[in-house]
């Protein structure tokens, strides 16, 4: 389900807070069409350090001809090949995420789809991501380079035609991996579905960057890079899948910046207000002050924040969204997370149609996402005409007829409704985010 789509008013608002970003938010301001020359990206100088951004150009000196791959290389075939990585669901009912190779040759794409595989348990390996995988759908996309590695690896003299052009000393920046954005799109666009695209790079050497708002010109909304053999690089595509999924701003602020000077902002980790004023307008993340937090400390509310120094406050001392010296998301994050893995999945997905009138005897039957043991704790209920019929509960195949319904030749209706009941969410909004159902009429 492409990210862009929004199944309340509230995420609606949320959903305008990434059209229209306030002037001081990740990337506002910065042209992020195909035809731009120069789009906005944030990176990682420093394996544990704080981010910072830039602006970089939208293609790449390093880019292929587009026949390159297939004039050159003895496996043509394998060129825009897609290998599903995990199919957890129907697009329709999942995030889908799309991940591309480049600086594979032919006689290495093997190679990528470990690659591919390794990183995205590394990225699960990480809560929320861990509990809710079962909402994400992985299409691995092999892209046949020319050359094997990538320009800028080992020096930055060494030169690599790939089919996505992926090159460090981006903008100057050793460590800054870019990519030609269009001839990325080409290769995304053959996977089933795309919301947020990984792009690894051939490389051992640490890198990587992370491009958002590139929903209305590329119909998804971030791109990740990074290196392929580098632990570290992993922890790139953990944070920047955190600005797009969970509308999450960066914790960190720039020296000289000063004092926050921009209204109240969108997002749900940053907040002109005190600890003191969110507690007495029960707004932000006041239901978390206090709690002890997965990243150490506790939720307070620590001022500097979305690149300022002062009058604009974040949850915790550090996060993942602050530095990648941690892979803990603070309470308020992970919170948003879950929001945004709900917005763009749905745990329920009806296996009868819905549109068809059923008899009491037609077996209903719903299918539930795989979200395992963790922060996740679903909930399957049953009702017939707005009532619950308590003697389904869990069931995910069902007779009307065993249900209630009765036998009078009317309508009725039968719902099957699922809710996350984690303890991890304590928004009611958020709550209502979790819930999915799916409603068919019965007669007989």
């Amino acid at each position: 389900m492409h990210i862009g789509i929004r199944r309340s008013a509230v995420a609606t608002a949320l959903a305008c807070s990434v059209v229209l970003p306030a002037a001081g938010a990740a990337g506002a301001g910065v042209p992020t069409s195909g035809a731009a020359s120069h789009v906005g990206v944030e990176y990682f100088p420093d394996t544990a350090g704080e981010g910072a951004r830039t602006s970089v150009p939208a293609d790449s000196p390093h880019t292929q001809p587009a026949a390159d791959a297939r004039r050159r290389t003895a496996a043509p075939s394998k060129d825009g090949e897609v290998v599903p990585l995990a199919e957890t669901g129907p697009t329709a009912d999942r995030l889908d995420v799309t991940i591309i190779g480049d600086g594979y040759t032919a006689a290495e794409q093997d190679d990528f789809i470990e690659d591919a595989r390794t990183k995205w348990d590394e990225v699960t390996d990480i809560d929320p991501y861990k509990s809710y995988a079962g909402l994400f759908n992985v299409w691995a996309v092999k892209a046949v380079s020319q050359d094997s590695g990538v320009t800028g690896d080992p020096s930055r003299d060494a030169v690599r035609n790939t089919a996505l052009g992926s090159y460090f000393w981006c903008g100057d920046t050793e460590r800054l991996i870019c990519v030609d954005l269009d001839r990325t799109k080409t290769y995304a666009d053959k996977a089933p579905a795309t919301d947020l695209v990984i792009v690894i790079s051939n490389s051992t050497k640490y890198g990587g960057a992370g491009y958002s708002g590139l929903a209305a010109d590329y119909g998804y909304d971030g791109v990740s890079t990074l290196s392929s053999d580098n632990d570290r690089s992993t922890l790139i595509a953990a944070h920047e899948m955190a600005h797009s999924v969970g509308l999450l701003a960066d914790e960190y602020q720039y020296a000289g910046y000063g004092d926050y000077p921009y209204p109240e902002p969108a997002y749900p980790n940053a907040s002109t207000l005190t600890a003191g004023e969110m507690a007495a307008k029960h707004t932000k993340w006041a239901s978390w002050l206090g709690e002890p937090d997965p990243s150490g400390g506790v939720v307070g509310a620590f001022e500097g924040a979305d690149y300022y120094e002062h009058g604009v406050h974040r949850p915790t001392e550090n996060s993942i969204m602050r530095a990648l010296n941690t892979d803990r998301f603070n309470l308020p994050g992970r919170e948003a997370m879950i929001a945004g893995f709900y917005r763009s999945a749905n745990a329920l997905t009806p296996l009868v149609d819905t549109s068809a009138t059923a008899s009491r005897f037609t077996r209903l039957a719903v299918g539930l996402a795989d979200l395992g043991p963790g922060l996740s704790r679903p909930r399957l209920r049953w009702y017939v005409d707005g009532r619950e019929a308590g003697q389904a509960r869990g069931k995910t195949s069902v007779l009307p007829a065993a249900l209630g319904v009765p036998a009078d030749k009317r309508a009725h209706k039968v719902t099957a409704t699922v809710v996350d009941t984690t303890s991890a969410v304590r928004s009611p909004a958020v709550r209502d985010l979790t819930s999915n159902s799916a409603t068919w009429t019965v007669r007989r």
